[in-house]
């Protein structure tokens, strides 16, 4: 290089200039002494250039016209592709690769010389520079980029998407695809379509939603909180280069924190993930046990009343008489909170029928949550129970208990559960409260499970879908969701799914999220479980 290197016509860059500051100084602290004195040495070799050069100057001058949109994916881990470091990361705008560093030993300088890319943006800053020359570009077209990068969001934008005309907001990505933010496909990498449902059932939760969208977690905060918001502001980005987003950042989160207990290549029960998260969640965005100290709790914590009394065997009771509770003896009773409702299903027939091959029993949703009415007995190690709910939570999240295990396999339940799109009472389930006058609840999501037909699980053949509801009144759809599968459905074909179903091509729903209307303008849905998880 010579002592003078030509900018444009008139502005030409001086052979010294002044010493430029390191751009994450923070990240470099969290190193080695070592590895940051290397870092520190190499960015002292960058200067800043002087304010002359701060002037417009051409495109093709700045290498922007070699920036190629189409091959740019941020969803990724970000960790160097040569050193697999994820430490002061640059991720190059030409070909999308990452690489560590941008002083004169690193590899994105090394790769601006070998490959010829100049153009390289800062991971955690946003910021662009050009290599191996190492001056920032500050320039207006390359706004869309640091957006879909770290996109940021407003409340009238967050307002918006609980607006009843929604699904009529379409945006486009780079190949002109229409897409509508929040319904777009989920990668499944290898075997995590189970945690991509779930993804997308906590997603559309509006407080929930709401809070990751607009929050800005730059502190202490967990790094499987900082990449769950993450993952929010891009499933609801309106300004994808692509109309699908890869959970691939997140997941490996996942798998680290939960010890390798749900993984990428590994199927799983939505279930038992769904558990796992909310705790975790709940945890990292400082709850406690008390209520509301979280979104979490506030959103799906309610209170269940469980009241248990001895089994006392009387010498005058019939051969089909059950036990019942007896007022007259000691009666026990306790309130624990809960995040999820389990749900028993009635057991399926053994025989099967001469003309339809199998009896698969039909059942209302208010005929399985009789189990909360405070009347309905059941028998377990000696023991009477009986539940009622004492506060229901703005969502409910209910779970159908359809396996259960013996000596040998996992058996399945294919009972069929009806259940209405809107209007489900929950007043029958709860203890009455002025302050929480009405119980009605109105269906958000409803994940579902699909295998080979037969009496015992597969995981191996198993497919996991979610329907996802948008809008309200006449601009209301319904989304089927499968992996990077994005369909728009009929609000009959979701009950019409039964009857396929039924013909042995795969299962009823597994899971419901429930949306009450008592709360206007607000998404509100009441969960199924406690904070440990432990199935009622």
């Amino acid at each position: 290089m010579t002592s003078t290197t030509r900018i444009d016509d008139t502005v030409e860059r001086p052979t010294k200039r002044a010493r430029v500051d390191i751009d994450d100084e923070d990240v470099l602290k969290s190193v080695s002494r070592t590895n940051q004195e290397d870092l520190e040495e190499q960015e002292d070799d960058i200067d800043e250039v002087t304010d002359t050069v701060q002037q417009e100057v051409k495109a093709s001058d700045l290498h922007l016209d070699t920036i190629n949109r189409a091959v740019l994916d941020f969803d990724f881990e970000k960790v160097c592709s040569v050193s697999t470091s994820n430490i002061n990361i640059y991720g190059c705008l030409v070909c999308g690769k990452y690489f560590q560093g941008r002083g004169r030993k690193s590899y994105a300088y090394a790769h601006s010389i070998h490959d010829d890319h100049h153009v390289f943006i800062n991971l955690e800053t946003t910021k662009v520079y050009v290599l191996p020359d190492g001056y920032p570009v500050s320039d207006p077209s390359l706004e869309d980029i640091s957006f879909v990068l770290a996109p940021s969001f407003n409340k009238s934008y967050s307002f918006a998407l609980s607006s009843p005309s929604y699904p009529t907001r379409l945006s486009y990505d780079l190949t002109s695809k229409a897409y509508l933010p929040g319904y777009v496909g989920l990668n499944n990498i290898k075997r995590n379509d189970h945690m991509n449902v779930i993804i997308h059932a906590l997603l559309h939760v509006a407080p929930l939603r709401d809070y990751l969208l607009l929050s800005d977690f730059r502190g202490k905060q967990s790094e499987l909180l900082k990449r769950f918001a993450g993952l929010a502001k891009k499933l609801w980005n309106p300004r994808l280069f692509k109309s699908q987003v890869s959970p691939h950042e997140f997941l490996q989160e996942v798998n680290r924190v939960s010890a390798g207990k749900f993984r990428l290549e590994q199927q799983g029960d939505p279930i038992e993930f769904l558990g796992w998260l909310l705790n975790h969640l709940h945890k990292d965005m400082g709850g406690s046990r008390k209520k509301n100290s979280s979104i979490i709790f506030s959103t799906f914590q309610g209170e269940l009343r469980l009241e248990t009394q001895q089994v006392l065997v009387r010498p005058d009771a019939g051969e089909n008489e059950k036990p019942h509770f007896d007022i007259a003896r000691d009666i026990k009773s306790a309130v624990s909170p809960f995040l999820f409702l389990a749900v028993d299903l009635p057991p399926p027939p053994l025989f099967q029928d001469s003309v339809e091959k199998n009896i698969i029993p039909q059942i209302s949703i208010q005929s399985v949550l009789s189990k909360y009415d405070g009347k309905t007995t059941q028998e377990s190690s000696g023991q009477l129970r009986r539940y009622k709910c004492q506060h229901l939570p703005p969502y409910i999240i209910t779970h159908f208990k359809r396996f259960t295990k013996n000596i040998f396999v996992e058996e399945k339940n294919p009972t069929i559960v009806t259940f209405p799109l809107r209007g489900l009472d929950f007043g029958d389930y709860v203890d009455p409260a002025p302050s929480q006058p009405s119980h009605i609840y109105d269906l958000v999501a409803n994940v579902t499970h699909e295998s080979v037909a037969g009496t015992t699980r597969d995981k191996e053949n198993t497919i996991w879908k979610i329907h996802l509801r948008a809008g309200e009144g006449e601009y209301e759809k319904w989304y089927t969701i499968q992996d990077l599968i994005v369909e728009e459905t009929r609000k009959e074909m979701i009950f019409l799914g039964r009857v396929f179903y039924r013909s042995g091509k795969g299962d009823p729903s597994e899971y419901h999220v429930l949306h009450s209307t008592w709360s206007l303008m607000n998404d509100v849905i009441s969960e199924n479980g406690i904070p440990n998880t432990r199935s009622l």
